[in-house]
């Protein structure tokens, strides 16, 4: 039996080829971008090799069940280049499942079976995890599984039927615009407001954000370049409103000229992102907004939600927020179909007036169902 035949249950995609794996994972966590001469040599980059000896350390002090196997697993996907976060899901994954494999009583890996991966969903899921990460993570597992399985060290049983999670379709938070005014009026640095207002007109990810250097930063063209971004590694370019622009040219007579980064902190050094979400959460409680529930995050979906309100199509949105896929795109849509809202409301106005006529109809075949069927409780 071939890998030709297995799937990444979780994320329902087919994984013919096992020596691309993780190329189906969710890209909050993973994408991968592999130069020419990475393709040739096979060695890892700079940030991946340091994050792979990170945690073949880190592997060396557990008492995991397969470590060696792990060690290999985890060496062949810095081969091609993944995000050093990609590395860090990784063990973490390995090493929650494999403890339950653990206390299941097994000793080999070629003992694990599928109600090993049930159990550990089952494990998760009692602990609170969100259902996304508990989802990541079995794709992580089960993408290990997959090499184990090419390996040798893994039956090939461990995969039978797919184990789908429901996962909500939620609509994305964007804050109101009066919410949007009471947040600004409070932000009293130069430099805080330079990074909200950037963040809400360009729809940069605060990460992007704080990693953006200098040397990307366009005034006179009203640009940032982003070479990378921060989920699917995924370039792009963003602009810049008259208001950004007059904030950001605000904080450029403030801040210290002896840093490469556009927002830094103390010493000139990279602001953290907890450093800015602590900024952000002081602002939205001087506002008065903390009960809304809005994080930095909140300023990207604000960002997406106000250009398709003022017209923009959505194949223009997708390249400005950096979406691989359109559908990620068209979650906004949801926010702000005018049309729909329309139609409701001239509707809605005709039963008001009592201008409906004529009886309501049942249809002949729910009429046939006893009456305690009809209703449900």
């Amino acid at each position: 039996m071939t890998r030709r035949s297995y799937y990444l249950q979780g994320a329902g995609a087919s994984t013919e080829n096992l020596h691309s794996p993780l190329s189906e994972l969710p890209a909050t966590i993973l994408s991968h971008d592999v130069s020419e001469a990475d393709c040739h040599s096979g060695v890892p980059s700079g940030s991946t090799t340091h994050a792979l000896h990170a945690v073949v350390r880190r592997l060396a002090k557990m008492d995991l069940l397969g470590k060696e196997q792990v060690e290999s697993y985890l060496r062949h996907v810095a081969r091609r280049n993944y995000k050093p976060s990609t590395l860090y899901g990784i063990l973490t994954a390995l090493e929650l499942f494999l403890g339950v494999v653990r206390d299941a009583g097994k000793t080999r890996l070629a003992d694990i079976t599928r109600d090993d991966v049930e159990a550990f969903i089952e494990h998760e899921q009692d602990r609170g995890v969100k259902i996304t990460s508990v989802r990541t993570r079995l794709v992580l597992v089960q993408t290990f599984l997959g090499y184990g399985i090419d390996g040798g060290f893994i039956s090939p049983s461990v995969f039978g039927r797919r184990i789908r999670l429901q996962l909500p379709a939620c609509l994305p938070r964007a804050m109101e615009p009066d919410d949007v005014q009471r947040l600004l009026a409070v932000v009293d640095l130069t430099r805080d407001r330079a990074m909200m207002l950037v963040l809400l007109r360009t729809g940069m990810r605060i990460g992007e954000l704080l990693a953006t250097k200098m040397t990307e930063v366009h005034l006179r063209e009203r640009r940032i370049e982003i070479y990378e971004g921060e989920k699917n590694r995924l370039g792009r370019v963003v602009y810049l409103s008259d208001d950004a622009v007059s904030a950001v040219k605000a904080w450029l007579n403030a801040r210290d000229s002896r840093s490469g980064y556009l927002i830094h902190g103390r010493r000139s050094m990279r602001l953290c992102y907890s450093a800015a979400r602590s900024r952000f959460e002081k602002y939205l409680t001087t506002a008065g907004l903390t009960h809304k529930g809005y994080t930095l995050h909140s300023l990207r979906h604000t960002f997406a939600s106000e250009l398709l309100n003022a017209g923009m199509r959505l194949e223009c949105l997708q390249v400005l927020l950096g979406h691989q896929s359109i559908q990620e795109t068209r979650r906004y849509a949801r926010l702000t179909d005018t049309t729909r809202e329309e139609e409701y409301f001239r509707a809605m106005s005709i039963i008001e007036r009592g201008e409906i006529n004529g009886h309501y109809r049942r249809d002949h075949e729910l009429a046939a169902f006893p009456e305690t069927e009809e209703l449900c409780t």
